[in-house]
């Protein structure tokens, strides 16, 4: 299986600022590379293709000889990181869904850079990168598998790394029997078919205030100024402490359920859809389902779980749980419901995540069969 590694990078003033200048020859390589696209397409909608702007790198590096030092496999990948997002523009497009065009990117708006098999070589806790320097990695836990690519990564003043490895040993739990259906929602993060109900934190909404102050604070400060570059510093800082609170409970949740059971049964939401309600959207984004459902696929193929989504328009939540009965005139309103057929009071999350893992488990014998 394929997994990556990220670690905190440690290292002097004189090794980042020389990964800052790489970070800099890459914004602006792949800011020409969009002009020429651009220009391209303006020109009887003709392309350029990524391979064709690969081959011009040997012009690019004679006539600026900064650019030699900087390694061939990281310049590549800044037009292969273009040639996607341009791709993946009027791929949206033709799709229907609403898309932004590649941006020309701003001084501090490329943050990272990736070497594949060569320009570097790891030594224990060390990553040297050829005309960059030696780093410290504070490793935190042992890579395993085939290292396949490497990306040195800014955020926030702090430099990280991420290894990209092939052939990771799956650690297998021991096997387990029981079977859990998830309930995701707004108001609570989640509720199992057990009964249980996981609070939602709301990083988000707790940090807007300090948020709108910090970001009040950026805007009224001088362009160009020492002042606007702290300023922006410390909402990029707040941001990120979001970020952490977040992906820390997202983990420790995700973690829970897959120690303790076998089958986890999820439905097959269209979140990114769901998004585009703009009186639910800050709400859905600031519990990140995604993320967690992702989460939840990673460690169930690590720890060897079964994780089953359920079809997308199955009626869990007006389905009665005791006798199957559905109740089509149930409101997105009503947190509480009487089934009409036999009588049972029902709690809207609970009866849907018991219906959840009823017909995930359903689909998992289908798939699976017994054993």
């Amino acid at each position: 299986m394929k997994k990556s590694f990220k670690y905190r990078l440690l290292g002097d003033k004189e090794t980042f600022a020389k990964a800052d200048g790489w970070l800099t020859f890459c914004r602006r390589l792949y800011n020409v590379g969009l002009e020429q696209k651009i220009t391209a397409y303006r020109q009887n909608k003709g392309r350029i293709s990524c391979y064709d702007q690969i081959n011009q790198l040997p012009e690019l590096r004679a006539e600026f000889p900064e650019y030699r030092d900087v390694g061939s496999q990281v310049l590549q990948n800044v037009l292969e990181r273009l040639d996607s997002a341009y791709k993946g523009f009027f791929r949206r497009i033709k799709s229907g869904d609403k898309a932004g065009f590649p941006r020309f990117r701003g001084r501090d708006r490329y943050d990272s850079f990736t070497l594949k098999q060569t320009g570097w070589k790891l030594d224990g806790k060390y990553l040297t990168i050829r005309n960059v320097g030696r780093f410290k990695i504070r490793l935190s836990r042992p890579i395993d598998g085939d290292i396949k690519t490497v990306t040195v990564r800014k955020e926030t003043e702090k430099w990280y790394i991420c290894f990209s490895c092939d052939n990771v040993h799956e650690k297998k739990l021991p096997q387990s029997d029981k079977a859990i259906g998830l309930d995701v929602g707004i108001n609570s993060f989640l509720v199992d078919s057990e009964g249980i109900s996981v609070d939602n934190p709301k990083y988000l909404r707790q940090s807007e205030k300090l948020l709108r102050v910090r970001q009040r604070t950026f805007s009224r400060r001088v362009k160009g100024s020492g002042g606007r570059k702290d300023a922006r510093l410390l909402v990029a800082k707040a941001h990120e402490n979001v970020k952490n609170q977040r992906n820390d409970f997202l983990h420790k949740v995700a973690n829970h359920y897959i120690t303790n059971y076998g089958v986890i049964s999820i439905e097959n939401l269209n979140v990114k859809g769901m998004v585009k309600n703009h009186h639910l959207s800050k709400s859905i984004s600031d519990a990140s389902w995604s993320k967690f459902f992702n989460l939840l696929a990673y460690k169930a193929e690590e720890a060897g779980r079964q994780l089953v989504k359920i079809p997308r328009f199955e009626p869990s939540s007006k389905t009665c749980s005791s006798c199957g009965a559905i109740n089509q005139e149930l409101k997105l309103s009503d947190r509480q419901w009487v089934c009409k057929n036999c009588g049972v009071l029902h709690d809207r999350d609970y009866n849907a995540a018991k219906n959840i893992s009823r017909v995930g488990q359903t689909l998992q014998e289908l798939t699976y069969g017994n054993g």
